[in-house]
């Protein structure tokens, strides 16, 4: 009879467990809806480091079915990212504007919520725990947690009416907070937001032209560790504009997160480890045979110290 009954407690903590996921990603997946379909104005702030950095954010779709975006950066210098259909263009005073090819704005927002947010099952775990309140309007709040110990954790509250994302959090698997981004704004409006119908009547800067080749760039040293689900998306090979010493990269990504790994010639043979935060993103230094390994990503300091210790070096050095 015990053993019945350690059963049925058992399969009903499983079935607990399944719904709370599935009611999570009913939520993920509206939100993610919300996001292509509507139109929205916000304002929100990034925060970390005990500063907090402003963002304007608008979307809209016009008459012919193309999505109208753009994200800016609102104290300093006016950084301006726009997106017009497929093209998305960056804006800096002082440097060169340019655009590329792609469905997605590159900010403090994970794009993978606005895409299929199942791809992340195989990896994170979807927690339903409950309802909230976020700048006034009633919230669900859902944890994207990590399956193994080489990833942070992800908290998104959701607007209950909307679907719409009002915060943020980015924390250590202790529980420790590292970044957030608190929404201070938004509306929801019936029509396109005014300042995107600028946007449709602009001509946007020359698309870049990054050669597919890149991605099979073959490097002087390779990466023998990722955590599960890591893909490698981009090498390249470069100068640093200050030093001019080359330098090369690459960018690996599991849908939620980006880790970019450098490789330098240094002048120093070896040197002990060193890392700094700078909120959730996390910056590991290592010289091992006259290379300095660096790695660049929203993981945690072990993870980082893992992939940097399983690069492998050929015989030649970096050009």
């Amino acid at each position: 009879m015990k053993y019945v009954l350690a059963c049925c407690l058992l399969l009903s903590s499983f079935g607990s467990i399944a719904n709370e996921n599935q009611d999570a990603s009913v939520w993920l997946n509206r939100l993610s809806e919300t996001l292509n379909q509507r139109h929205f104005s916000t304002a929100f702030v990034v925060v970390k480091n005990n500063q907090a950095e402003p963002y304007h954010w608008a979307h809209g779709i016009n008459e012919q079915g193309e999505q109208l975006e753009i994200l800016s950066l609102l104290n300093g210098p006016r950084k301006d990212i726009l997106r017009k259909g497929e093209i998305v263009s960056y804006i800096e005073p002082g440097l060169p504007a340019y655009s590329l090819v792609t469905n997605q704005i590159s900010g403090p927002i994970p794009a993978i919520l606005s895409g299929n947010i199942d791809e992340l099952s195989d990896y994170y775990d979807f927690v339903s725990v409950g309802r909230s309140r976020i700048l006034g309007r009633a919230a669900q709040l859902i944890r994207i947690v990590s399956k193994d110990p080489h990833r942070l954790g992800h908290w998104v509250w959701l607007d209950e009416e909307s679907g719409m994302l009002l915060k943020l959090a980015v924390l250590t698997a202790k529980g420790q907070l590292l970044e957030q981004v608190q929404f201070t704004y938004l509306e929801l409006p019936e029509n396109m937001p005014s300042q995107l119908t600028q946007i449709g009547e602009m001509t946007l800067p020359n698309v870049v032209d990054i050669p597919s080749a890149n991605s099979e760039l073959e490097l002087n040293w390779r990466v023998n560790w990722l955590p599960q689900g890591f893909e490698r998306k981009r090498v390249n090979r470069h100068r640093i504009s200050l030093t001019k010493q080359p330098a090369e990269f690459m960018l690996f990504s599991d849908g939620l997160v980006d880790v970019s790994v450098y490789v330098t010639q240094s002048n120093a043979k070896q040197s002990a480890p060193e890392y700094v935060r700078d909120g959730a993103t996390l910056v590991y230094n290592q010289v091992r045979n006259g290379f300095e390994v660096s790695v660049v990503g929203k993981i945690p300091a072990a993870t980082a110290q893992l992939m940097a210790e399983s690069v492998q070096f050929k015989v030649q050095s970096p050009q």
